[in-house]
């Protein structure tokens, strides 16, 4: 299934696209949050929908597409997992899953412009597979267990600030990743069934020239083992937002120029979508 979320910023409402029809969740939950997916929200759905219990949003074509998921708890990123990103940053692959994290508010609609935050000179783009948590996770005993803790899978685009990130950032990297607008997300939220998040392409394009162009395969730590490692350190909760890292191809690898005023940034994922961010000056 294809969840999203459509309507002005703080007043979107839940929606189901199934066939090229959107179909209003209001009357099932009053958004997808984290209230919604541990409430079993994902199943009542699909029952309405196969009880052709839903109705259809006219006019859903002209609202504004939000994120597809309600503020998170938690956005949990992992740096430097696809080796040749690794190389082009100047780093070793990493023989553990490295954590940062980014706050809740950077999380915004798929189409939503990007503002280039004060005194930037170097931000960047990273398109990355969102990986959404749908029940309490805590201490899982095997990768193997991940899955059923899954909610489903969003694209990403983890905007990053490299001065801010890497010299003035204090040796972590939050600093960089954390301004206004800097997790466009969406468009949909892509339950389990419908993709195979092991060997999804993922691209980029800065004006529509192109930038990334990778496959979930080629992940140092794929999605079952990230869920897993985390939640020996941490608990995640449902709707909590795990960005899984991005491919080579961006600004830091000195092939490219960073985001100007008035560039247009694009992000696909094989399944997931599409995204387009205009960028705006500071």
């Amino acid at each position: 299934m294809k969840l999203g979320r459509l309507g002005e910023r703080g007043r979107e409402r839940p929606v189901l696209i199934a066939e090229g029809v959107t179909y209003d969740l209001s009357s099932i939950s009053g958004d997808v949050d984290g209230e919604f997916l541990a409430g079993d929200g994902v199943e009542r759905v699909r029952r309405a929908a196969a009880d052709e219990a839903l109705p259809v949003l006219e006019g859903a074509e002209q609202l504004r597409v939000g994120s597809p998921i309600a503020r998170p708890g938690a956005v949990i990123c992992i740096g430097l997992n696809y080796a040749a990103h690794a190389a082009e940053s100047g780093a070793t692959p990493p023989e553990q899953p490295v954590m940062f994290l980014k706050t809740p508010n950077t999380v915004v609609g798929p189409y939503d412009d990007v503002r280039i935050p004060r005194g930037s000179e170097r931000t960047d783009w990273e398109v990355e597979l969102g990986v959404v948590i749908g029940r309490h996770t805590s201490y899982l005993d095997s990768p193997e267990q991940a899955m059923s803790n899954v909610a489903g899978f969003v694209v990403a685009n983890d905007l990053s600030e490299r001065d801010f990130q890497l010299r003035v950032s204090g040796g972590q990297w939050s600093k960089g990743k954390c301004a206004p607008g800097f997790n466009p997300t969406g468009p949909w939220l892509v339950t389990p069934d419908e993709v195979d998040h092991r060997d999804l392409g993922l691209r980029s394009w800065v004006n529509g020239e192109p930038r990334q162009d990778s496959r979930t395969g080629d992940m140092i730590f794929g999605v079952e083992h990230i869920v897993w490692h985390l939640s020996q350190y941490l608990a995640l909760e449902p709707g909590d937002l795990v960005l899984t890292g991005t491919p080579e191809g961006v600004a830091l690898s000195g092939r490219f120029p960073y985001l100007r005023p008035d560039d247009v940034v694009e992000l696909e994922i094989t399944g997931l979508g599409r995204q387009r961010q205009r960028v705006l000056a500071p």
